[in-house]
C-alpha cells in the first residue's frame, strides 16, 4: 500500500509522511483520504469512518488523540505539490484542487480571491485533502451486458451518493467500451474530465487506464467540452461525471441528437431522489437514457441496488449486487 501511495507521501512533510507510513496496514488498504488541516488533527478517512492520527500513526475517534498540523506544515506541503512554484499552479487553485503524478488529486481550501463573481485564486490555504484514486479493472464486468445491446452501446446514467464508486464504475465501463471485448470490437470514447478524477491525467498523460481509443478533455466544464468534443473528435461515445445544471442536459442533448452516446453520473440517493431534481428529473422523464444504475452501500461500497430501464422506469434487476474484479 505504502507503494501505491508513494506520490503522496513524496509531498508531505517527514514527520507526517512517518506518521501515514506508520499507519497499520489494514486501515491503510483501505485509505480513501488523508485531512491536513492547520492548526488542528491529522485524520484520515478508511472504509468511510474518520480517524484522527496520533503521532506513532495509531487512528482514534477522539480528535484530542490527532497529531496537530502546524503552519509550518502547510506552508511545505504547497511548497512541495507546486514544486516550489505557487504560480505554477495558477489555474488549478482556481479550481480547487490539483492532480498528482499517479491521478491523486489534492483538494484544496483557504482564502477565495474574487473578481466579477468569479474565483480567480486561493491564498492562505489552510486545508488539504488528498484523496486516494482506486482504479478497479473489472467492476463492470456485471454491468457491459446491460448497457449493450449488440453493439448498440445505451445512453446511460450511474446514479449514486458520494464515495460509493461511481467514478470506479463509470471509469471502468469508459474502458470497455474503448478496448472492447469478446462480442463487441470497441468504440471510440471521448471523456471530459472536468474534475480530473476519471483519467486522472498528471501533465495532460492519464495516469489511469481509460482504453485504447478513448481522447480525453482534462480539466474543461462538462458542458462546454461536450459541445467541442463533437466537433473535434468524432466520438462514438462521451464520458463525463456528475451532470445536474442546466447547461449540462442541453450539451447532453446536443449530443444525443448528433448520435453520440451518452455514459455519465449523477448524485443522487436512488431513482427517487433523482427524478425530484429539477433538471435531471426532466430529462429522465423525457427518456433521455435508456438505463439508469444505482449505487448503494447495502453489502458496502460499490453495491449495485437496482438497474432501471430508462424509457420505462422498470427495474430489469433488483439488486443488491456487489460488485468487484470480475463481476
Amino acid at each position: 500500500m505504502l507503494k501505491r501511495i508513494q506520490t503522496i507521501l513524496e509531498v508531505l512533510p517527514k514527520d507526517i509522511c512517518s506518521i501515514v507510513s506508520s499507519i497499520p496496514t489494514a486501515m491503510l488498504e483501505d485509505l480513501e483520504e488523508i485531512r491536513i488541516r492547520e492548526s488542528r488533527p491529522l485524520s484520515v478517512i478508511s472504509k468511510g469512518q474518520n480517524y484522527y492520527i496520533n503521532n506513532r500513526g495509531l487512528p482514534s475517534t477522539k480528535p484530542q488523540s490527532g497529531y496537530i498540523i502546524t503552519g509550518e506544515h502547510t506552508y511545505s506541503i504547497l511548497q512541495l505539490i507546486s514544486n516550489y512554484s505557487i504560480y505554477a499552479i495558477e489555474d488549478e487553485l482556481r479550481s480547487g484542487y490539483i492532480t498528482l503524478r499517479g491521478g491523486f488529486r489534492v483538494g484544496l481550501a483557504g482564502q477565495t480571491v474574487v473578481k466579477a463573481g468569479e474565483i480567480k485564486t486561493l491564498r492562505h490555504i489552510n486545508s488539504f485533502n488528498f484523496r486516494i484514486s482506486r482504479e478497479i479493472k473489472g467492476v463492470a464486468s456485471f454491468v457491459m451486458p446491460y448497457i449493450l445491446d449488440g453493439d448498440y452501446i445505451m445512453h446511460t446514467l450511474i446514479i449514486s451518493s458520494p464515495g460509493l464508486g461511481k467514478t470506479t464504475l463509470l471509469r471502468d465501463i469508459a474502458r470497455y467500451i474503448s478496448d472492447g471485448f469478446r462480442g463487441f470490437r470497441g468504440a471510440k470514447v471521448s471523456i471530459v474530465d472536468e474534475r480530473s478524477e476519471i483519467a486522472g491525467c498528471y501533465r495532460g498523460i492519464p495516469q489511469n487506464d481509460i482504453g485504447f481509443q478513448t481522447d480525453i478533455l482534462d480539466a474543461c466544464p462538462k458542458a462546454k467540452g461536450i459541445m467541442q468534443l463533437i466537433r473535434s473528435m468524432s466520438p462514438d461515445v462521451i464520458v463525463t461525471d456528475e451532470i445536474g445544471s442546466v447547461e449540462d442536459m442541453h450539451a447532453i442533448e446536443e449530443a444525443l441528437n448528433s448520435g453520440v452516446k451518452i455514459i455519465t453520473t449523477a448524485h443522487g440517493k436512488d431513482l427517487s431522489n433523482i427524478l425530484e431534481h429539477p433538471t435531471l428529473g426532466q430529462g429522465i422523464s423525457q427518456g433521455l437514457f435508456d438505463r439508469l444504475l444505482v449505487l448503494g452501500k447495502t453489502l458496502g461500497v460499490g453495491t449495485l441496488e437496482s438497474i432501471f430501464d430508462g424509457k420505462s422506469l422498470e427495474k430489469i434487476i433488483d439488486g443488491p449486487i456487489r460488485l468487484s474484479k470480475g463481476g
